[in-house]
């Protein structure tokens, strides 16, 4: 993919010729936004708040759970699968059939994950890279260590891990090429980013994917980052396996359900190891032995969040409306923007680019390196009303969320940064006791 602004980076002209020629422009005044001078560059943490969530969840409120109560569950009761094929075919590239909106990504990574394995018995090995999620990294540690499994960590960040073994990769990115020294007819699974949660670098799913099958093992993606950001294309990637989030992108609410994805013809090999009566085939015969449903509700294990998944389908069937092809292609464009604002900004200031420069190569979102990156995020905050987030050791990220964003306000947030940069100001934040960045 190649992306090419209109004019020159650093004058906001450019940015305002940006979003005057966006097809997506009007997808902004769908969403809540609280304080018009703010520039909110976190959307790859949480999302802002649709307009058409407010309303649904409200009228659930008082037009379905306290006007029909129990009755309720007359319609309800197939919502996961009904939002999951909503959420496939807006970001996944997929048919329906294959993906629940339902518990957390770590819940479903920890049941696709165990399933996996199981599936391939007499295998010993699992592969994860050391600059995952921590969440999988520590799921996965587990899981090694419950069922005498030999984890292998693929160093791709200097952190080290449980069986980690150094490999030389730009931007925390495993490539094919990188991890097809360490495959074997023993992995069992094997577990990576579709978009690194820190660097922002786009893994190649196609090549990784084949490489994996190939030896006989799965492949379990976390696509936190990248759902509702690219287009994850899973048919034509010949993806099996994922799960991820709904309130990044996806701008589904803070704690909104997450999203597993379980291709057709697997469904009846894997059983995951948590087995809730929703996964019962005959739900309400109450028996006493579990036989699993046939299709996709067979990896369901409770009851869904209805007001969860409300707001979901609100905020999915906002980008089916917008194309994952547009909302892909603006990603891409602020990316290139903020990228072009580093190098003429920020790098006199000691900044580095911790993203792949090539638009193929990442998603909506970039981090920029610096040793004082704690106090400069926090002043961001604090003293310029832009909000971004901080990831240790000196990483600061900075988002650009194709619906709710304009260019403009991208454009902005970088200019205060300068600003802030040039002034010295961002040195006067006091320090802040928080567990939150």
């Amino acid at each position: 993919m190649t992306v090419e602004l209109p004019g020159v980076a650093t004058e906001r002209t450019t940015a305002e010729l940006l979003d005057s020629r966006d097809p997506l422009g009007s997808f902004r005044s769908e969403f809540f936004h609280a304080d018009p001078h703010q520039c909110y560059l976190d959307g790859n943490s949480l999302g802002k708040l649709p307009l058409a969530t407010r309303d649904s969840v409200a009228s659930f409120v008082t037009h379905e759970w306290g006007t029909e109560l129990v009755e309720g569950w007359g319609h309800w009761i197939d919502e996961a699968q009904v939002a999951g094929d909503l959420l496939a075919s807006a970001t996944l590239g997929t048919g329906p059939g294959q993906t629940l909106v339902c518990d957390t990504t770590s819940m479903n990574f920890y049941q696709l994950a165990i399933a996996a394995i199981r599936s391939r018995p007499g295998r010993k090995t699992v592969i994860i890279d050391s600059a995952n999620f921590p969440t999988d990294r520590y799921i996965l540690e587990g899981i090694a260590t419950d069922l005498g499994l030999s984890l292998l960590t693929l160093d791709t960040d200097g952190q080290g891990g449980p069986g980690a073994v150094s490999v030389s990769v730009e931007h925390e990115r495993v490539t094919a090429e990188a991890l097809a020294p360490y495959l074997s007819d023993d992995v069992a699974l094997v577990t990576l980013q579709a978009i690194n949660y820190r660097s922002g670098a786009r893994s190649e799913l196609a090549e990784i994917q084949a490489a994996v099958t190939a030896v006989g093992a799965h492949m379990l993606w976390d696509c936190s980052h990248a759902g509702g950001a690219i287009d994850l294309d899973f048919d034509g990637n010949k993806i099996n396996l994922a799960v991820g989030c709904t309130y990044k992108y996806g701008n589904s609410g803070p704690g909104s359900p997450a999203w597993l994805f379980v291709r057709s013809e697997l469904q009846q090999e894997l059983q995951v190891p948590i087995k809730g009566w929703f996964a019962q085939e005959d739900q309400f015969l109450m028996g006493p032995w579990f036989e699993k449903a046939r299709g996709i509700r067979g990896f369901q294990v409770a009851s869904p969040s209805i007001v969860g998944i409300r707001g979901v389908q609100a905020s999915y069937e906002m980008i089916q409306r917008a194309g994952i092809a547009e909302i892909e292609r603006k990603a891409a464009l602020g990316t290139e923007l903020m990228i072009q604002l580093v190098d003429a900004w920020l790098f006199p200031h000691g900044f580095t680019l911790g993203t792949p420069r090539e638009a193929s190569e990442r998603g909506g979102h970039i981090i920029i390196r610096h040793p004082e990156a704690a106090t400069i995020a926090l002043a961001l905050r604090q003293l310029v009303n832009v909000v971004p987030d901080y990831r240790a050791p000196d990483a600061i990220r900075l988002a650009i969320s194709p619906l709710p964003t304009s260019y403009v306000e991208v454009w902005d947030g970088f200019d205060r940064l300068r600003s802030l940069m040039e002034s010295g100001a961002y040195r006067e934040v006091a320090p802040q006791e928080t567990r939150v960045t």
